[in-house]
């Protein structure tokens, strides 16, 4: 039973995540301003468990669904009605992830991921790069390099959940790969955009070429 209680929100004055900046550029002749803000780059993972046949997903609390639903509802103050307000709005469904903070591989972040999220200890031979994108292209432009790993129930040697020292609460989630389509398309599981996409790759290249191949 999750409980989230005493919501507030205030000015940011400092973050080690994020910087909020006005951008002044001029266009084709045309002075203009764009607000942005700077982020880190990041790591995404589609992990495919082939022992069971099964994506394992993350699900865990990201305060700002949370409050886009809050201010859906109408609560635009410095304090949120929580008992209007059910902790499942800001639960969602995503891919093994984590930000780029430091100086290592992409694919070095992606298996300590891995490993700090979903318990699953890989090479990097396990780890095949899907494509890179640009997320929230309006404000940040921060890129994302997907992956697909395959895993098996070997590979499981811890219990995942996050890092405890950071604040994480990450509950690990089994799918069945048939059942996945209906599950990221059910509008009433909030997820992100590259969750959607790499099961559309994979669902359009991995599993057509494994049906070509058979």
């Amino acid at each position: 039973m999750e409980s989230i209680t005493n919501v507030s929100t205030k000015p940011l004055v400092d973050s080690p995540y994020i910087k909020p900046l006005r951008m002044e550029y001029t266009q084709n002749g045309t002075k203009k301003t764009w607000d942005v803000i700077i982020s880190h780059d990041s790591v995404a993972i589609l992990v495919h468990n082939i022992t069971r046949n099964v994506f394992v997903f993350v699900r865990q609390f990201r305060p700002a669904v949370y409050l886009s639903h809050a201010l859906s509802q109408g609560q635009i103050g410095p304090t949120i009605d929580c008992k209007a307000l059910a902790p499942s709005t800001g639960f969602t469904y995503e891919l093994c992830a984590g930000i780029i903070d430091k100086e290592k591989s992409v694919i070095d972040i992606a298996t300590e991921e891995l490993m700090e999220e979903c318990g699953y200890q890989v090479n990097a031979d396990c780890l095949e790069e899907i494509t890179r994108c640009r997320s929230s292209v309006g404000i940040s432009g921060s890129e994302q390099t997907l992956f697909y790993a395959r895993v098996t129930d070997n590979m499981r040697v811890g219990k995942g959940g996050g890092n405890p020292d950071e604040g994480e609460l990450i509950e690990i989630i089994e799918i069945p790969v048939e059942e996945s389509l209906k599950f990221v398309m059910d509008t009433k599981n909030d997820k992100p955009v590259g969750m959607l996409f790499a099961l559309m790759w994979f669902f359009n290249v991995k599993h057509q070429t494994k049906h070509l191949i058979t």
